[in-house]
């Protein structure tokens, strides 16, 4: 609705109550409804599940037109991320928010910190996801705010030219509020577990679920050792799960991304369930580690299994895990991905343990193959030292094309004695395009860093605390900190403004009027940062 509109409603309502309501101004509520647009968390996932089926019909157009996001473990370093986005490119089109489990686990869980293996509290991940968007839904109703005050000015000033202006920018005005594709590991337990955090955290805002194929209550991070996959049909009921959750809560645009740790993962909790000669099951069980045997040859407890006719006997460790064959995994990814897009998944997640553009495009070209449109979700981890595998890239295709390659030490290749040198520039520029070669190459849809904030903070605090507690004392905070907040137009530098207190000003008027006692008067210290 217009600004205008709320207005002209809002008056009319007043109007009706013939004289209780007299002292209600319709233009202040109006502001409050346009700072206030999003009531509900539902709201907030249907609204960007669009935003997301959109972008992604742009990308199977242009594949140029992919999209980004950033790790955020607190509504305030999501809400900073959005801000710097729109005052840098002016939109906030195809950039998202990522939640990630493994921040949640390290940053947000009650008992302390802890590795990303499912332990921490489940109802952690749908109160970060209402917590992004409150202080989202906060930055929309900060900068509102401000223009609204800008209309006030130029009303007093009589510019009507100006006051148009203001008012168009307002009806057209781009929230901040964006998707969040959020974690939810392997689903906390049984589907059923599944289908009830699913709930909470779509009812909290989330119209986009990263779900992957481990074992629950064996859950690893993607970039660890020990992961133990499950057989297809048990990972698609959860997939069924989050989908059946979306459906009820009528977000029928809801998105599923499906992750598959198969490419790491060489274990398995359980041998699939096969009737079938070639069905899913037997695909699954092809893959294990086995050794033939003769009847004569059955151990006490074995588990063997039949195929073609012969005896087969999984091998099986002291932890009652099977293992797969070596080299496998891409083979595996492969089947997960087809299977998961087959039963309901939107995009994929193929968790791999390199960079690697012609790596992930030799599985995507494969997927593709069944089907066309298939998509990526890609983790561009600081678990992977970018620089190293970048450089060895480089270094492999300089030998491979008979250059001379001898100046370079390629496990050393790190070293800062490298950083001017050909080979450094040339994987610099390679990391550079990194993105859009995969979106090119490789399918990539939306590529994401999954922890850059976790990492932005202890840089940042250690920068400081070595000024600061040295000898640059108070320097150390005013230099490296506030002058660049000034000058780089960083809006937090205005802290009083950025936690609420304007607005808490503007409401204070609307409540009492010329009574009322504003924090932002003349002796207000930030009107040293006008």
């Amino acid at each position: 609705m217009a600004y205008q509109d709320h207005i002209i409603q809002m008056g009319q309502l007043i109007s009706s109550k013939k004289g209780p309501w007299e002292a209600i101004d319709a233009e202040s509520v109006a502001r409050m409804r346009v700072q206030n647009r999003f009531k509900t968390g539902l709201e907030i996932a249907r609204y960007t599940a669009g935003i997301m089926r959109k972008d992604m019909a742009a990308y199977d157009a242009d594949s140029s037109q992919y999209t980004q996001s950033l790790g955020c473990w607190h509504g305030f370093i999501g809400q900073q991320k959005l801000i710097s986005i729109k005052k840098h490119f002016g939109t906030t089109d195809r950039r998202y928010l990522y939640l990630s489990g493994w921040m949640v686990a390290a940053l947000r869980s009650e008992f302390g910190p802890l590795p990303d293996q499912s332990m921490h509290e489940k109802t952690s991940v749908p109160a970060l996801i209402e917590e992004l968007y409150t202080f989202l839904r906060q930055a929309d109703a900060r900068e509102l705010g401000g223009m609204f005050r800008d209309l006030d000015a130029a009303r007093a000033a009589g510019d009507k030219a100006k006051e148009k202006a203001i008012i168009d920018a307002v009806d057209n005005y781009q929230t901040h509020v964006v998707p969040v594709i959020a974690d939810i590991d392997a689903g906390f337990g049984n589907a059923e577990a599944t289908y009830l955090l699913a709930k909470k955290m779509i009812e909290a805002g989330a119209c986009a679920l990263q779900i992957e194929n481990q074992v629950s209550d064996e859950k690893q991070c993607g970039h660890q050792d020990g992961k133990v996959t499950v057989p297809h049909e048990d990972f698609l009921q959860k997939v069924r799960a989050c989908r059946y959750a979306f459906l009820e809560l009528g977000v029928e645009d809801g998105v599923i991304v499906t992750r598959t740790d198969s490419l790491g993962a060489g274990l398995t909790k359980q041998i699939a369930v096969s009737t079938t000669p070639g069905d899913l099951g037997d695909q699954y069980n092809s893959f294990l580690d086995c050794e033939e045997v003769a009847q004569g040859d059955l151990k006490n407890g074995d588990v063997i299994l039949n195929r073609d006719g012969k005896l087969l006997r999984p091998k099986r460790l002291p932890s009652n895990l099977f293992q797969f064959r070596e080299g496998t995994g891409e083979d595996r990814c492969v089947l997960d991905s087809i299977t998961s897009l087959q039963n309901g998944a939107d995009l994929l997640w193929i968790e791999t343990e390199k960079p690697h553009v012609e790596q992930i495009a030799g599985m995507m070209d494969r997927v593709r193959a069944v089907i066309p449109n298939a998509k990526l979700v890609y983790n561009n981890s600081p678990s992977f030292n970018w620089t190293l595998n970048f450089r060895q890239q480089v270094y492999d295709a300089y030998k491979a094309a008979g250059k001379d390659v001898s100046a370079y030490d390629r496990d050393k290749l790190m070293s800062v004695d490298y950083d001017a040198s050909d080979l450094a520039v040339e994987a610099d520029e390679r990391i550079r395009t990194f993105q859009a070669d995969g979106a090119k190459r490789a399918g990539i849809f939306h590529h994401l860093i999954t922890l850059p904030t976790y990492h932005t903070a202890a840089l940042s605090t250690d920068n400081l605390a070595k000024e600061y507690f040295g000898s640059q004392g108070m320097l150390g905070y005013v230099k490296n900190v506030q002058r660049k907040e000034i000058r780089e137009g960083i809006a937090c530098v205005k802290h009083q403004n950025m936690s609420g207190s304007d607005l808490g000003d503007d409401h204070k008027e609307y409540f009492a009027g010329e009574a009322a006692l504003k924090a932002g008067g003349v002796h207000n210290t930030m009107g040293q940062f006008a």
